[in-house]
């Protein structure tokens, strides 16, 4: 890992005190590893991600501090974990941070199943091309209703179709593909009594009894 640090002591995020507190963060206070083809690049407000995969940031607020206790480990923590909103702030900004770094070396992946007779899903080009901000590909998916539903594909979402009821979508940044994902489950999503449509990775729904007159 490689870091640089420039601004040196001004940048008061890389300070590895606190004010001691009762409170803490389980998730904030878990060390971060950080392998060695990650770049870290710190600035006042944010801290720059690059990896092999492409490069991305994550905002710090100013109570933030961050520490590199060993050369490949990287530790959070905040002025005052006494206070809710910081003791909050703390733990979804490491996560963030981790997230960041799983989504520049290695990236996400998550499966979508189509569930039902006559349910199937074709990649295939979109005819708009990259308009309105399209990638260039789209699904075309039959989920019972009378016409096929289209769905454009990002360009920062890679899509896979291994069979005709299984989708896979890849994407470095595990917010846009978690978005994504349920974009396409709104088409028709898992109803409880026939158990049919669109399930996301290892979703699960409880049947239910239809009730006899």
């Amino acid at each position: 890992m490689t870091l640089r640090t420039s601004l040196g002591q001004a940048i008061r995020q890389f300070s590895s005190t606190a004010r001691a507190c009762g409170h803490t963060s389980n998730i904030g206070k878990t060390p971060i590893p950080i392998p060695p083809n990650v770049t870290l690049t710190p600035s006042p407000a944010s801290v720059a991600v690059q990896g092999p995969l492409g490069s991305t940031s994550v905002r710090l607020e100013p109570y933030m501090r961050l520490a590199f206790p060993q050369p490949n480990v990287l530790t959070i923590s905040v002025d005052n974990a006494e206070e809710k909103k910081q003791r909050a702030m703390w733990g979804l900004t490491r996560t963030l941070i981790s997230n960041a770094v799983v989504g520049m070396t290695e990236g996400f992946t998550v499966p979508i199943y189509l569930v039902g007779v006559g349910y199937k899903a074709v990649l295939e080009e979109d005819p708009r091309g990259t308009i309105d901000g399209g990638g260039g590909q789209r699904l075309s998916m039959k989920l019972g209703h009378s016409h096929n539903v289209y769905v454009p594909i990002p360009p920062y979402i890679k899509a896979e179709v291994p069979s005709p009821t299984k989708i896979v979508l890849s994407c470095t940044d595990k917010h846009l593909l978690g978005l994504f994902a349920a974009k396409i489950r709104k088409w028709r999503p898992p109803e409880p009594y026939k158990g049919k449509g669109v399930f996301v990775g290892n979703e699960t729904i409880r049947l239910k009894a239809v009730k006899k007159k």
